[in-house]
């Protein structure tokens, strides 16, 4: 049954194939507006959040039974809010760490001098820890952390995009560090071990080859880059510590608590999230509001960067709409049928993730092809979990990681294209070569 206003059938003025035409012609645009952001000065969250609400309003009226879409929508908010809640709280857990100045007991025990060689350690810390956590609160972690090393400027930002190309590689070798992967594992396609095994080698290529690149052109010091000395740290040292610590073992037991609950990863942020902030008000419970003000959590939350979580709002919204639209499934089915190669579909599913979010591409893969046709651990799960997870990295806004780097950092989308989109493809593709390689070598 159409829907209608007043007496008009709407099924007779919106064709199905036109309204999908308008789906995919409002998220081109809106995607070129985000790209745009600062030659047009109209903020990306602005240009995310009516790309988002436009392709659900022609989406609706490309349905005969338009009173079904509401559930479905709200089925995608769902979802989306539980990777909302999850930025927020980890954003948070963050701020709270750095007004009690804990970053400071990592940037004070850096000895080293060398940009290349901070780069070559932060680099590899990002790796090995977004493996354990997840690359978004990694990303988070270490972004902040690199807020703390070096003034606002081109390199700072060099460094950032760094951190998401190797939280991303990183992300992508466990179960629990990317959402695509975790997804894989859920689903039963892949297992822990065998993963492990067969991806950490092509993630660290991956990661690897553009590090080793952009750690070639950099000159000068660590001590020509820090904060100038002197700056009065506003914490004694045993507040710092116990908040540092308390903070990043909190975050670190997100993944713990999903394992043993089941339950979502922002169930375990959030929890986390209440205990820092009880934690907190205990140290300062006996300061005057005016003093204790600054390392409250309200504090915190007022300093989190909400545009950016508006902005990641509206840009799912606009690919749920496109996954509901069946437009994903769509281009999922013709790459099947048109490209016949396994590694060929799985190496374009990275190139498209760097421009839609990979867990509609990943979710539609698994949906096409089943475990009688691809066993358990089997090639194709394999790549296809290094593919989704670290294809985003190609451009600032293809993964949840440069999402939340861009945010933090205002990463403008040309200037990540142009000096950054380029080594990570070449990353991606050398990680693939790899994988292909071994997978050839071991079989």
């Amino acid at each position: 049954m159409a829907f209608s206003f007043g007496q008009v059938d709407t099924s007779v003025i919106f064709d199905h194939d036109i309204m999908i035409t308008f789906i995919l012609l409002i998220f081109v645009i809106g995607y070129a507006a985000i790209a745009t952001e600062h030659t047009i000065r109209i903020n990306k969250a602005a240009s995310a959040l009516l790309t988002g609400v436009l392709c659900w309003t022609f989406y609706v009226f490309s349905q005969a039974e338009a009173h079904h879409v509401p559930d479905q929508l709200t089925e995608h908010v769902g979802e989306i809010s539980g990777i909302l809640f999850f930025l927020m709280g980890a954003m948070t857990i963050v701020e709270l760490i750095d007004a009690h100045d804990g970053f400071e007991i990592i940037t004070s025990r850096i000895a080293t001098k060398s940009l290349s060689k901070l780069l070559w350690l932060l680099a590899f810390v990002t790796f090995f820890l977004s493996a354990i956590l997840d690359n978004l609160t990694t990303t988070i972690v270490m972004v902040s952390l690199i807020r703390k090393l070096m003034p606002k400027g081109e390199m700072r930002l060099l460094f950032a995009s760094v951190v998401v190309i190797a939280a991303n590689a990183g992300g992508a070798w466990t179960p629990i560090g990317d959402v695509t992967t975790t997804m894989l594992w859920i689903g039963g396609q892949i297992t822990t071990i065998p993963t492990m095994t067969h991806l950490i080698l092509p993630s660290l290529v991956c990661m690897i080859i553009p590090l080793g690149l952009i750690s070639m052109r950099l000159k000068g010091n660590v001590q020509e880059m820090l904060p100038k000395e002197g700056e009065k740290l506003q914490t004694p040292v045993w507040e710092r510590k116990v908040v540092f610590t308390v903070g990043v073992l909190s975050l670190v037991f997100v993944p713990v608590f999903k394992s043993i609950t089941h339950l979502p990863p922002y169930m375990g942020i959030l929890g986390a999230l209440g205990m820092m902030w009880v934690l907190t008000e205990l140290i300062h419970y006996k300061k005057d509001e005016r003093d204790k003000d600054r390392f409250s959590v309200l504090y915190a939350l007022r300093k989190i960067d909400m545009p950016s979580i508006l902005f990641f709002l509206g840009i799912l919204l606009a690919i749920g709409a496109l996954q509901q639209a069946g437009i994903l499934a769509s281009m999922a089915q013709w790459l099947n049928q048109h490209v016949s190669n396994v590694n060929q579909v799985v190496i374009i599913i990275g190139f498209l993730s760097a421009v839609i979010d990979n867990v509609p591409l990943v979710a539609a893969a698994m949906g096409m092809y089943d475990l009688t046709q691809y066993p358990v651990d089997h090639y194709f799960w394999q790549f296809l979990a290094y593919s989704a997870g670290t294809g985003g990295s190609m451009l600032i806004i293809g993964s949840a990681a440069g999402v939340a780097a861009m945010g933090i950092e205002k990463i403008n989308f040309f200037w990540y294209m142009k000096k950054v989109a380029w080594l990570a493809a070449i990353g991606f593709l050398a990680g693939a070569a790899i994988f292909i390689l071994q997978e050839g070598f071991f079989t």
